[in-house]
């Protein structure tokens, strides 16, 4: 019994040693060495200063901006989740009505038009940053509008769009999507 204790006790401390000191250090190194930016959260510096992350979503709600997807923890990185609502739930169906009505009318939409589904409900973190390339493309005449801006300056808006669209990763797995944060961030930049 002693005998045995023992080797749990050493293989306790070797484990202990490998898998919670020498790997954590050694993937933080190589990650670190090989790709910095994203092992320090792919922050976006403006001004000199952190204005966010590439790969957290941020609320936009003025008319000026593109919208992002719905977040169920209103945008807050610490409660991170969905919103647990399953395809049953009033509340959901009500919120999509919501998130529906909303978008077609502040983007003087048709009413018969299809919004993306994305534009309806938060993604499973609720921080998701991107949207499809559709939903970018139906809030441009909202944007333009509140910006003030004459024809010119709206096709130089619908090429920023495309710009900052992304193709489905590895060509094949998603849709082209645009991260709303990116070129929300670019937007004020546009002349």
């Amino acid at each position: 019994m002693k005998k045995q204790l023992l080797i749990a006790f050493r293989l306790f401390l070797v484990l202990t040693i490998l898998t919670g000191i020498i790997y954590p250090l050694s993937v933080t190194f190589l990650s670190q060495r090989c790709f910095p930016a994203k092992a320090n959260g792919s922050l976006v510096m403006k001004n000199g200063r952190i204005s966010g992350s590439e790969l957290i979503g941020q609320q936009f709600s003025g008319s000026g901006y593109f919208w992002p997807r719905p977040s169920a923890t209103g945008y807050n990185t610490l409660p991170s989740s969905g919103s647990n609502l399953g395809p049953t739930s009033v509340q959901l169906r009500g919120l999509e009505e919501k998130h529906r009505s909303e978008f077609i009318s502040r983007n003087m939409l048709n009413s018969n038009t299809q919004v993306p589904v994305e534009m309806l409900f938060a993604s499973g973190s609720g921080l998701d940053p991107h949207i499809s390339l559709q939903a970018a493309i139906l809030q441009i005449n909202r944007v333009a509008e509140a910006r003030g801006f004459d024809s010119a300056k709206k096709l130089k808006l619908q090429s920023l769009v495309f710009k900052f669209s992304e193709k489905p990763q590895y060509s094949f797995f998603g849709e082209e999507r645009v991260n709303v944060f990116m070129l929300n961030l670019e937007l004020d930049n546009l002349k």
